[in-house]
């Protein structure tokens, strides 16, 4: 079935990539590019939450994955404690500031524009004044978006854009696809947090983690159902949204996981430029 619908138009062949929010994560995300790339299948255009909007705007701006892969070895995307700045809780909005997110981002990419990327980026947000996620892809504000986009409420102080606050893509929407669906006639998702059946939940924080991770799951299946792949690293399994110790383990995840997926669904490669 899927193989009688495929087909790229000569007036629209963009192809888009959706990255989820996940925390540590999210460096699947890096894996999975580096292995469609190695099938030689490049994105065009990018939309992403959290995490997946922090990687994937530096993709978008030209790093490859094994440029992102030493720059987390360099201790530059490596734990989020690096990229906190700790705020007195009853003067701020959140426990830490993104000074040091929006530092990094303005080194990496000194232009600070969406339209300077190399490739088209998305970046989902979350309007705390309307209660409704929001996509941004314009401007010379980059490194505002990115952090607001992970800005984990009640982790990272709220960014305020006029007098209206944002905070992380993920609360409403983890899989924002919608923000690329009239760009892309073909979007592949990366959901790295996909829904797993709980065996057990010793502690409270067990509770808690997967009640976020099933309202994540929710939210997500809108922009879901807008991809035509999705590929879903497994490394929920063993790891969690605060284990950047392990990323290396968790970037294998996330290149297993799309090589994989490809060899099953070889219309995939009908992608490759």
């Amino acid at each position: 079935m899927i193989d009688d619908l495929f087909y790229f138009s000569a007036a629209n062949d963009s192809l888009g990539i959706c990255l989820s929010g996940g925390g540590a994560l999210g460096f699947a995300h890096i894996g999975v590019l580096q292995s469609l790339e190695d099938h030689g299948i490049f994105p065009t255009h990018i939309v992403g939450s959290s995490m997946g909007a922090i990687v994937g705007t530096l993709y978008a701006a030209g790093y490859s994955p094994a440029d992102m892969l030493q720059l987390i070895k360099d201790d530059k995307l490596y734990k989020v404690t690096k990229l906190m700045t700790i705020r007195p809780t009853f003067l701020k909005s959140g426990l830490s500031t993104h000074a040091m997110l929006q530092s990094l981002i303005r080194e990496l990419i000194p232009h600070n524009s969406f339209e300077q990327l190399k490739k088209k980026m998305h970046v989902c947000v979350v309007n705390l004044n309307t209660a409704q996620w929001e996509i941004v892809s314009t401007g010379s504000e980059l490194d505002k978006w990115v952090s607001a986009s992970a800005t984990i409420p009640g982790v990272f102080e709220t960014i305020k854009d006029g007098e209206t606050f944002y905070v992380d893509g993920g609360v409403l929407n983890n899989m924002p696809a919608q923000g690329i669906a009239e760009f892309c006639q073909t979007i592949i998702g990366v959901d790295v947090i996909p829904h797993i059946i709980p065996t057990e939940l010793k502690k409270p924080i067990d509770a808690l983690a997967f009640s976020v991770r099933a309202m994540q799951h929710q939210n997500s299946k809108a922009g879901r159902d807008l991809c035509r792949f999705i590929i879903e690293p497994q490394a929920i399994v063993e790891f969690h949204e605060f284990s950047f110790d392990a990323y290396l383990a968790i970037y294998h995840y996330g290149y297993s996981a799309a090589t994989k997926y490809i060899v099953d669904n070889p219309h995939m490669m009908k992608l490759r430029k």
